[in-house]
């Protein structure tokens, strides 16, 4: 049985949009919040709780990073993620990296895909304790046609991509028969989410291309619908977001180019968006730090402010919204970036803090299939929460500096922040230069 904790007189943010409220206790009791205010204070003895003294301090949700590549260990290219992942020591790391993770305040994710299709496994050891990461919801490999995702630039003429078969990340699909035979067979490996990569790169061709049909995207809605499995699609052109939404995907990501007609289709079919502009944002702001060209930043600058101004328009209507990281690369280092995206809704999209702490918490229940039981401080809810030092609803930027982040709780219990941060010397033939020469920490941005 855990131990009850009383998190004491603290201002509570409670993850829904409303405004914090002081002087406020929680007490948490076998994995979940079992009374608040002045009932907390009162229970407290009887439980036998520790008592964490929260007093000026906020307590919150823990944060939900709703894409996470678990398994990349801050990769620099698909060759890397092809050719030099060996699944079995990308496990072992993988167990390292989300230690930083949880220590962040990520106290649960989604990851779309991983490195062999582990995701799964990965969970399963997560829930039974044998390594320690936040909760967990996973798909298997990314679903691509020949024409693959953003890989397909990784090489001349697009030639990265396999024509067929699986590697690294990937599953090839290249027919209506083989993208319904591996939805089934992934949700059959234990995949809670499908990932779809919608577009992809042609080497003659300015931006992403749509690489499904429609009938393809349906087929692959409505196996994994018929077995109670949501699909999410990487989509970054416009019309791709409309095939997907109309096609049953629950969530997209990226969205990039999100036009009118997109917003209309996921209004009308239900589909969440996480458009992960931060690994974009740290490319256009950071990226020179690490070796990015001019260029490169202007070009994922133009992405962000080309789809800003009408993924605002969606929000206001009522699509769901949900932060998204993309942390797993050089540029989104584990346990350096996963507040960012929130900034970047304050200052691209105009939300205000509180909002965007709501995109971060309550709303990833949706992510983790824990919705009404995940991602906010009420009675009755699992009990990962996080105290901060400082006010996040007035400055969001608090919650990119881990020295403000003065306690986690993970499903009830305390993390212990005082261990050294996790980390690995070099391993031979893990990581292949490209063009990013470090890795882009939240202090090195900021050197």
């Amino acid at each position: 049985m855990a131990e009850a904790l009383l998190i004491s007189g603290g201002n509570v943010i409670d993850g829904t949009g409303a405004p914090p409220v002081a002087n406020t206790s929680v007490l948490v009791e076998d994995g979940r919040i079992t009374a608040m205010g002045a009932e907390a204070e009162e229970r407290s003895a009887a439980a036998g709780a520790t008592t964490i003294d929260a007093t000026s301090k906020t307590v919150m949700p823990g944060l939900h990073d709703s894409h996470l590549h678990s398994t990349f260990d801050m990769v620099q290219s698909n060759d890397e993620l092809f050719f030099h992942r060996e699944p079995i020591l990308a496990a072992l790391v993988t167990a390292q990296n989300l230690k930083k993770v949880l220590r962040a305040g990520v106290t649960s994710f989604l990851d779309p895909d991983s490195v062999g299709g582990m995701g799964p496994r990965l969970r399963e050891a997560i829930e039974a304790g044998v390594i320690e990461g936040p909760r967990m919801t996973a798909g298997c490999h990314a679903l691509m046609t020949a024409i693959g995702g953003t890989a397909a630039l990784s090489a001349p003429a697009g030639t990265l991509i396999p024509d067929e078969g699986r590697l690294g990340y990937i599953q090839i699909v290249n027919s209506v028969e083989e993208v319904v035979l591996w939805t089934r067979r992934h949700i059959k490996y234990g995949a809670d989410w499908i990932k779809i990569h919608a577009t992809g790169s042609l080497h003659d061709k300015v931006g992403e291309v749509t690489a499904w049909t429609f009938e393809e995207l349906r087929a692959s809605c409505d196996a994994a619908h018929e077995l109670g499995v949501p699909v999410s699609a990487h989509c970054r052109n416009a019309q791709s977001i409309v095939d997907c939404a109309k096609a049953g995907v629950d969530l997209i990501w990226h969205a990039s180019f999100l036009d009118e007609a997109g917003i209309e289709a996921c209004l009308e079919n239900g589909s969440a968006i996480s458009p992960t502009f931060t690994f974009l944002a740290n490319l256009a702001d950071f990226g020179h730090k690490v070796g990015a060209t001019p260029g490169m930043q202007d070009v994922f600058r133009g992405e962000i402010e080309a789809t800003a101004t009408n993924l605002r328009k969606a929000y206001d209507q009522g699509v769901l919204l949900i932060s998204g990281t993309e942390s797993g690369f050089v540029l989104t280092p584990y346990g350096e970036w996963h507040s960012r995206e929130m900034e970047i809704f304050v200052e691209e999209m105009g939300l205000t803090p509180l909002e965007a702490i709501t995109t971060a918490t309550k709303n990833g229940a949706f992510c983790m299939k824990l919705e009404g039981e995940l991602g906010t401080v009420e009675v009755g809810m699992l009990a990962d929460l996080l105290v901060i030092d400082g006010d996040p609803s007035r400055d969001i930027k608090i919650l990119g500096d881990k020295s403000r982040i003065l306690e986690v709780i993970s499903r009830g219990q305390r993390i212990d922040l005082d261990i050294p941060w996790p980390s690995h010397g070099n391993i031979p033939g893990w990581k292949v230069g490209n063009w990013a020469y470090d890795w882009l920490t939240w202090e090195r941005a900021r050197e």
